[in-house]
C-alpha cells in the first residue's frame, strides 16, 4: 500500500520552512509533523525524535515532546539501538518487539521500562556534510507494519529535502554573520591604524605593525587592542598612544 499523505507533508513542511526563524524551529516542527502523521496511520500515539550527525558528532537535536527527546537520548547514552544503526547503515532499522529482541538487550530493557515496546529508525538524505535519522517509538509491539513503515519512509524522504534546505539556509546565514563580524573588526582595526598614523606620522603598514606588536605584547586579540584605542581616543593631539607596556 502506497502512502497517501505526501502532498500534505510537502505543503506542511514548506510552510514550516517559510514560517520558522531558525533551524531549531524547523527541526522541532519536523518531529511534530512526523509524530502527527505516524500517529494517524498507526492508530496510536507515536513519539518522534530526530538525531543529527554533523562534523562526526551525533546528538538528539529535536523531539515531538520532552518524552521523545528523553527516549532518543537513551540510545545515545547506551550507544546501541535502531536509530544509530540506521544512521551508520543508511537504511531503515526496525525493533519490532523489545520482549523478543536479542540484538540490543540493554536498549530493549530500557525502552520497556519507559513503556515503549517497538521502535523504528529511518535515515534521511541530507547530502555530504550531514546525516540524520528520525526515530519513532510506539507503546505496543508490532505497531510498525508494512503500511506504517511505508508512511515513515515517505515522510522521511520529504523531510530530508526540508532539512537540506534548512541546513543550507543556516549555513548561508552563518557565513553572512561571520562576514559582518569580520567587516566590523576590519573597520575598527583600520580606524585604529588611522589614529596611529596620525599621531606617529607613519605609513599604514607601519601603523599595522605597531598594532600587531601591541597585540602580541599584551596577549590580546588585534580587534581588542584596536577597540581600546578607539575607545580611549580623546581627540587631543598630545594624547599619544603607548605600546611599550
Amino acid at each position: 500500500m502506497e502512502p497517501t499523505g505526501n502532498a500534505e507533508h510537502i505543503r506542511s513542511l514548506h510552510e514550516l520552512v517559510v514560517g520558522s526563524s531558525d533551524i531549531h524551529g524547523i527541526l522541532n516542527g519536523v518531529t511534530s509533523f512526523a509524530c502527527d502523521a505516524m500517529s494517524k496511520v498507526a492508530g496510536e500515539n507515536i513519539d518522534c525524535a530526530l538525531t543529527l550527525r554533523r562534523r562526526k558528532r551525533t546528538a538528539t537535536v529535536a523531539g515531538s515532546s520532552e518524552r521523545a527527546v528523553h527516549l532518543d537520548k537513551i540510545e545515545q547514552e547506551l550507544r546501541q539501538g535502531p536509530c544509530l544503526e540506521a544512521l551508520d547503515l543508511g537504511r531503515m532499522v526496525l525493533l519490532a518487539d523489545v520482549a523478543t529482541d536479542t540484538k540490543w538487550p540493554l536498549y530493549s530493557k530500557a525502552l520497556a521500562a519507559e513503556g515503549v515496546h517497538s521502535a523504528l529508525g529511518v535515515p534521511m538524505d541530507l547530502g555530504e556534510t550531514s546525516e540524520a535519522v528520525i526515530n519513532f517509538f510506539a507503546p505496543t509491539a508490532g505497531t510498525f507494519t508494512d503500511t506504517v513503515i511505508a508512511e515513515a519512509a515517505a515522510f522521511a524522504d520529504v523531510a530530508g529535502s526540508t532539512l537540506r534546505l534548512a541546513i543550507r539556509i543556516e549555513t548561508v546565514e552563518q557565513l553572512n554573520a561571520d562576514l559582518k563580524t569580520a567587516m566590523s573588526s576590519r573597520t575598527v582595526i583600520d580606524l585604529a591604524c588611522g589614529v596611529i598614523m596620525a599621531q606617529n606620522r607613519c605609513s599604514q603598514d607601519e601603523a599595522f605593525s605597531v598594532l600587531t606588536k601591541a597585540s602580541s605584547h599584551r596577549n590580546q586579540k588585534l580587534y581588542a587592542v584596536a577597540s581600546e584605542i578607539i575607545a580611549n581616543l580623546s581627540g587631543s593631539s598630545d594624547n599619544q598612544l603607548r605600546f611599550d607596556d
